[in-house]
């Protein structure tokens, strides 16, 4: 079988069900990551799979692929993906590894890989493609043991979270992964909640589970403001991202919940890092900085804003897409729904609804996430041009793609690292900053895309 390395992407693998990720794929892939683990001295890994309808298929012919290289395995069954990040650190394991394709539509699937502390990607990942190219495999016999991690979970966060006011929330999983469990673990601390979507449907057919497009949080935003709720959230398909909708129906945004929950942490360990990837707002920078926290902007994907969380020692982590990673009271990984617990124990402590957490801060005018799909090797010569182009005009960044720094704003262009696709996010300090930078930054963009 040859290997197709697009797949391969920068922090995961993740492709095409049945045809890039195939069963064949899954136990090459499998016999190829517990080889690199074995020649890391690592004996044992936890594997868990969303909802999709090829992941236990993919799951099982992965685990082979993994007894074969001489790993033992903890079967985690379809669970939520912070869940077996959980398990990896609860049970001190060494690896971990979930099959879920997140939010991508239902044909797509892929793997998540975890090896000691850090989750792969760049180089790392290339390694086992490297290895599976060369069927350089290390040959063993692991054995597989089924584990159920659900209920340590929720014993972990009863210790954690004590609710007694009566908060009323709704929560929408877009018929992925976590919704089941999030019935369970909400029901268990006594939270008063509605859901939407909650049941798992791999065919998602009321909207995809991805909280970052606006579009797929209209039903979660109607009935927040219809039944007058305290707080909407949404999760993303395997439950490892966050959106949030305030009692007025506004969306906060991953950088805008790192605002809030950043000041937070800073009430009590002064001083604290915060990480933030390239696409966050200027006011979230701001903001840390004025309340005496230490703000450092990094590259976009959850394997590289956890690995620069651990390279910092950082108490807190985060994306615009969602992903927040707490490292003050927990393991420094992405967990939507221990974030989800998080903001309900602000919202309890200060007896604010989630829009009134930022009233009073910076606030700048910004563009949604652009995606423009350009085809997998004509991304980075784009992104690499618009740097050309701007890098001798103004002050830029290029830790991920170039960000373009004007005197009443920023535009970002880089290469998207899950799609043949480039993505831009502009900012202004006021909307007709917003709109003029846009303008032209786009026109920019597109002279290169002809």
């Amino acid at each position: 079988m040859k290997i197709d390395r697009v797949v391969f992407r920068e922090y995961d693998i993740r492709g095409i069900a049945g045809s890039q990720i195939t069963d064949e794929f899954a136990f090459l892939l499998g016999r190829g990551f517990g080889s690199y683990l074995k020649q890391s001295g690592f004996k044992n890994c936890i594997i868990g799979h969303d909802n999709r309808e090829s992941s236990p298929q993919l799951k099982n012919h992965f685990i082979e692929g993994l007894t074969q290289s001489g790993i033992d395995v903890l079967d985690a069954g379809m669970v939520p993906t912070p869940l077996a990040y959980f398990a990896q650190k609860k049970l001190n394991l060494d690896a971990c590894a979930i099959v879920t394709a997140s939010h991508n539509p239902p044909q797509f699937n892929g793997f998540k890989l975890v090896a000691g502390e850090h989750g792969l990607y760049g180089k790392e990942i290339l390694k086992i493609a490297d290895i599976l190219e060369s069927r350089s495999f290390i040959s063993g016999k692991g054995i597989v043991k089924e584990i159920n991690v659900e209920q340590d979970y929720i014993d972990f966060m009863k210790e954690k979270f004590q609710f007694k006011s009566k908060m009323k929330i709704c929560i929408d999983t877009g018929n992925g992964t976590a919704g089941p469990f999030v019935r369970k673990l909400f029901s268990a601390l006594g939270i008063d909640f509605e859901g939407l979507y909650l049941e798992s449907d791999n065919s998602f057919p009321n909207h995809l589970p991805d909280p970052v497009v606006a579009e797929n949080l209209k039903d979660l935003i109607n009935l927040v403001k219809e039944k007058k709720f305290d707080a909407g959230f949404g999760l993303d398909g395997d439950g490892d991202r966050i959106g949030v909708i305030g009692s007025d129906g506004s969306i906060l945004w991953g950088d805008q919940l790192l605002i809030i929950f950043g000041l937070d942490i800073l009430k009590r360990k002064p001083g604290a890092t915060v990480i933030f990837d390239v696409k966050c707002t200027l006011a979230l920078e701001e903001e840390i900085k004025n309340a005496g926290g230490r703000p450092i902007m990094w590259k976009t994907g959850h394997s590289l804003i956890k690995a620069k969380l651990m390279e910092e020692k950082a108490e807190l982590g985060g994306e615009l897409s969602g992903h927040i990673y707490f490292a003050d009271e927990y393991f420094g990984f992405d967990d939507a729904i221990y974030a989800c617990l998080r903001l309900l124990r602000i919202l309890e402590s200060t007896g604010k609804k989630p829009q009134q957490l930022l009233e009073g801060k910076k606030r700048y005018y910004s563009s949604p996430e652009i995606r423009i799909e350009v085809g997998e090797e004509k991304k980075y010569k784009i992104v690499e041009a618009i740097k050309d182009f701007y890098k001798t005009r103004y002050r830029i960044s290029d830790i991920d793609g170039v960000k373009v720094y004007f005197p009443d704003g920023w535009a970002l262009a880089r290469v998207s690292n899950t799609q043949p696709a480039i993505v831009l996010r502009i900012e202004g300090t006021t909307e007709k900053a917003l709109e003029e930078i846009k303008g032209q930054f786009m026109d920019k963009v597109k002279e290169q895309i002809k």
